[in-house]
């Protein structure tokens, strides 16, 4: 399951997880108003980002979200940079695909990762910006990777124009929120989503590309993967990325022997 499938696997997976052990996870948390469904991206297509929107850069430079794309499809992930849970998985999936796919900040794209936690400071996006950088960036990608942090006035009106809903928890100190990345035109406008984690070279360039040429895509089924921690002694919320990838295992087992026992049951009734 290594490769695309396996990360495809991942992200449904998500799915699997939730209807299958929805009923276990009810009696758990049967006390807590969490509804994961409540949380998942409402895909909005073809909606415009606020571009007027002022955000501060990881220097503490305001800056216009609309000037960002700069001729290119714009990458936006909201997430947060404190978050213990699935932030930084969903941004070394992005960034690692976009590295291995050789897609070049400035010419193919540019990022903007967009705190969604109003108490987060510049100094702090400057941190997570030069982790990341270690980790994926080269040569130019700085000037193309924006991290920014803004008023809890401007977060919302970004993240509701594309769909991302969240709230925070103060008993755990968390947001809840969807795992995925939106792409948007040079214009602007939403062009695609890819959700969970686990995105491969091929799904982003795709993305990448429809964005660019201002194609406008469907809205999919949601993929309840969210960023949020679980504790079964308070019956909170959970859905962490190892309990997925365990389960993933489980189900690729399952598949072989699904897929064994058809081609066992075509070869006797071809007998």
């Amino acid at each position: 399951m290594a490769g695309a499938g396996g990360n495809a696997m991942i992200r449904w997976i998500a799915v699997v997880f939730l209807a299958a052990g929805g009923p276990a996870l009810a009696a758990d948390r049967h006390a807590s108003d969490i509804d994961p469904a409540r949380f998942s991206y409402q895909e909005r297509p073809g909606a415009r980002l606020p571009g007027e929107l002022l955000f501060r850069d990881s220097d503490g430079q305001a800056v216009r979200l609309g000037d960002l794309a700069q001729g290119v499809p714009l990458i936006l992930v909201p997430a947060y940079l404190r978050c213990p849970n699935l932030c930084g998985v969903v941004r070394a999936s992005l960034l690692g695909a976009l590295q291995h796919a050789d897609l070049r900040a400035g010419r193919d794209y540019v990022l903007a990762v967009l705190s969604i936690d109003p108490t987060e400071t510049s100094a702090e996006a400057s941190a997570a910006k030069a982790s990341d950088l270690s980790a994926f960036g080269g040569g130019r990608t700085q000037s193309y990777w924006h991290y920014l942090t803004g008023t809890a006035s401007n977060i919302a009106a970004a993240t509701d124009a594309v769909g991302f809903r969240n709230r925070f928890d103060p008993e755990s100190q968390q947001f809840i929120h969807p795992a995925g990345v939106v792409f948007v035109t040079a214009e602007g406008v939403v062009s695609n989503y890819l959700l969970g984690v686990g995105y491969t070279p091929l799904e982003v360039r795709s993305a990448l590309q429809s964005a660019g040429v201002g194609r406008i895509a469907a809205a999919a089924a949601p993929l309840l993967l969210i960023c949020f921690h679980f504790d079964p002694t308070t019956g909170r919320y959970s859905l962490e990325i190892l309990k997925v990838l365990r389960l993933a295992g489980v189900l690729t087992v399952l598949t072989i022997a699904g897929v064994v026992f058809l081609l066992f049951r075509r070869e006797r009734l071809g007998s």
